[in-house]
């Protein structure tokens, strides 16, 4: 699966991720400080499901008519 995990996303989900095979960006190595928006355009226009803690980022996905085909992941 393609993933682009959050600023806030930790290190050793990301690193266990990748060593089962998953294609995972991260926005603290790429693109640190960018802002939720951004983080959102750049998973649709790279076919990645979001991971992350902010709670607001399904709000930020309704308001910004994501394709149902997308997805965010929230962990807790």
């Amino acid at each position: 699966m393609r993933f682009l995990a959050n600023e806030n996303f930790p290190l050793d989900a990301v690193e266990a991720l990748r060593q089962n095979g998953h294609d995972i960006a991260w926005i603290r190595i790429d693109s640190p400080g960018i802002s939720d928006p951004e983080v959102l355009n750049r998973a649709q226009a790279e076919n990645r499901i979001i991971l992350t803690f902010d709670k607001d980022f399904g709000e930020l996905a309704f308001r910004s008519k994501l394709p149902a085909m997308a997805g965010i992941i929230k962990s807790e």
